[in-house]
């Protein structure tokens, strides 16, 4: 089917320096696009790599929006979000390969599931090995279990494992907390409900405070095996290793910050800054030698 003025479902693709990834992932959309009605809108966050002359040029359908500056993963997707139509929001990152009916499944998983606000899909790597995608909630138990390393040590325990989710199968139609927001359809009356992503988040932990809010708001987040997509995984953070090591472990400060202010949580956030610090050092150090 056609794109339409009027689409069932609306697909936001925020990319930056990923052009020949975007492109790829463009085809598998238009080349076998979904019989629901859709649109597509890439923001492009003044990549220098020709991205946005290519969207132009080889997929005119597609609603492009040039920004002359960075303006970070969850404004980029916020511009795509204010201009959206669609019943459903699908966010996509650029370095993913969509399947055929792959995007028809999803719309119908949400419409047969009138509770669910989100949906996350399976994801593998371009070998076919899993990904994996789903994790908990970072709540205090859960993140002091990553510090001290009982997560590693008891990988099989619902509660030391309970942020990685280092126990889940991977194979049933699961609900769960956060899906990584590599593939997340989200359904607009719930963008409506709870709000758009914070931009206080700028590229990480954006979609788990999305999904935090989602859930306190009564709706339920779910996991399906039954979609697979390919996902290259870090097109645009691996060019920049250090600093997003770095931005992602200030967003988890940042979520402590807005969801755990208590004083009580202290501790723990000197703590989450402590070894977020020697991480980032350790991973500048080995980049170096």
């Amino acid at each position: 089917m056609p794109v339409s003025d009027q689409p069932t479902l609306s697909i936001a693709i925020v990319s930056w320096q990923t052009r020949d990834f975007l492109l790829d992932c463009l085809r598998s959309i238009f080349s076998n696009p979904p019989q629901n009605s859709f649109e597509v809108i890439v923001v492009d966050n003044a990549s220098t790599d020709g991205t946005a002359d290519a969207v132009c040029s080889q997929f005119p359908d597609c609603i492009l929006i040039a920004n002359s500056s960075n303006a970070g993963y969850a404004a980029g997707n916020n511009q795509a979000i204010a201009k959206a139509s669609g019943e459903f929001v699908l966010l996509l990152n650029p370095d993913v390969i969509i399947p055929a009916h792959g995007l028809d499944n999803a719309i119908s998983f949400m419409q047969t599931h009138p509770d669910a606000g989100a949906l996350g899909v399976r994801q593998v790597h371009p070998n076919g090995s899993l990904q994996r995608s789903v994790r908990g909630f970072p709540t205090p138990l859960s993140i002091l279990s990553e510090i001290l390393g009982l997560s590693r040590a008891f990988p099989a325990s619902h509660i030391f494992g309970a942020y990685r989710m280092t126990y889940f199968g991977y194979d049933t139609v699961s609900e769960v907390d956060q899906p990584m927001g590599t593939f997340l359809l989200m359904r607009r009356k719930v963008i409506e409900m709870v709000g758009v992503l914070d931009e206080a988040f700028p590229i990480f932990f954006n979609e788990v405070d999305w999904c935090l809010r989602c859930k306190k708001a009564g709706w339920k987040i779910f996991f399906t095996p039954d979609i697979e997509i390919i996902h290259f995984g870090g097109a645009s953070t691996t060019q920049v290793p250090i600093k997003m090591a770095w931005e992602s472990r200030k967003s988890l400060l940042q979520y402590y910050a807005k969801h755990y202010a208590s004083p009580v949580y202290i501790p723990l956030r000197i703590m989450i800054a402590a070894a977020s610090w020697l991480y980032t050092a350790l991973q500048a150090r080995r980049r170096r030698v």
